[in-house]
């Protein structure tokens, strides 16, 4: 006797736990040729509310971790996505066409850059940071701190397109909201999964499935949202409405634009969510 399949259900991921859309809505996800895959769930602007507030209860225990073990947690992403490639590999090529090989291609590049950002942790202080010569009978120390929750719309890119906008972000000790791709939203779930049983706290990052310009705005002029990042925004004029939105609070925001996701990670995705401590401490006689 044939057995029936056992579908995925496809949710959110908010606080560390899988709910629906407070609204009840989902979206049809198709594959590369046009063919069902799923049903994606639509997030809604409670979603987005409490996604920020997940990420605010989450956002002082994070950032207050050493970055040693916050380098130990995101290499412990990369280990898991490792173990599970098979998967990905399939999700990542139903979703985008992509041969075998490059699927591989693309998962090997998405873990890759996770250990990338996980050696960064505990470097990046030296980098952003300085002791600055002064006139006077004082040290002067500038050190880089997170600026708190940030917004992220994600690009159209089915795994690491994902992993290059989320982790420089919690590397420094940010947490985030996530608009996945709206094109392909599963993978982004699948994701969830891992970052789920990853030692990553519940609320440190929060992956959204919908529409960007639907939630974005909601997320843009929310005023206990620190930053944004339009690097998935492809509509000019959404972007421009967006970046007004976050002036509201004097977000950090990271504009749109064509980006090569697959080139070499650069150090502006960690510094771009950075705020600069400076303290002046007199010197002993």
């Amino acid at each position: 006797m044939s057995r029936t399949d056992v579908r995925k259900t496809y949710k959110l991921y908010i606080g560390g736990a899988f709910p629906r859309s407070e609204s009840g809505r989902t979206y049809l996800v198709n594959d590369f040729s046009g063919a069902l895959l799923a049903n994606a769930a639509k997030a809604s602007r409670k979603d987005a509310r409490d996604a920020v507030k997940a990420a605010r209860a989450a956002f002082s225990g994070w950032s207050d971790r050493t970055a040693y073990n916050r380098g130990q947690v995101v290499y412990r992403i990369a280990e898991v996505l490792e173990s599970r490639r098979a998967q990905f590999e399939v999700e990542v090529a139903a979703a985008t066409g992509a041969s075998g090989a490059q699927a591989r291609a693309e998962v090997d590049a998405a873990v890759d850059r996770l250990v990338w950002y996980a050696g960064w942790t505990d470097k990046i202080a030296q980098v952003a940071g300085a002791a600055n010569p002064v006139a006077g009978p004082y040290f002067n120390l500038s050190s880089p701190e997170p600026s708190g929750v940030v917004a992220v719309v994600a690009p159209d890119s089915a795994l690491l397109g994902l992993v290059s906008v989320v982790a420089p972000l919690i590397a420094v000790g940010n947490t985030c909201v996530v608009i996945a791709s709206q094109a392909a939203p599963l993978v982004a779930i699948t994701f969830a999964e891992v970052l789920a049983t990853s030692d990553v706290p519940g609320g440190v990052v929060n992956i959204l499935t919908g529409e960007a310009a639907e939630i974005g705005p909601w997320l843009a002029s929310h005023m206990d949202v620190n930053g944004l990042d339009l690097t998935g925004v492809a509509d000019a004029d959404l972007a421009t409405d967006l970046e007004a939105a976050a002036a509201d609070n004097l977000k950090r925001v990271r504009r749109a634009g064509v980006e090569d996701l697959s080139a070499s990670p650069a150090l502006d995705r960690m510094t771009r969510f950075l705020e600069t401590k400076t303290v002046w401490h007199p010197m002993g006689l």
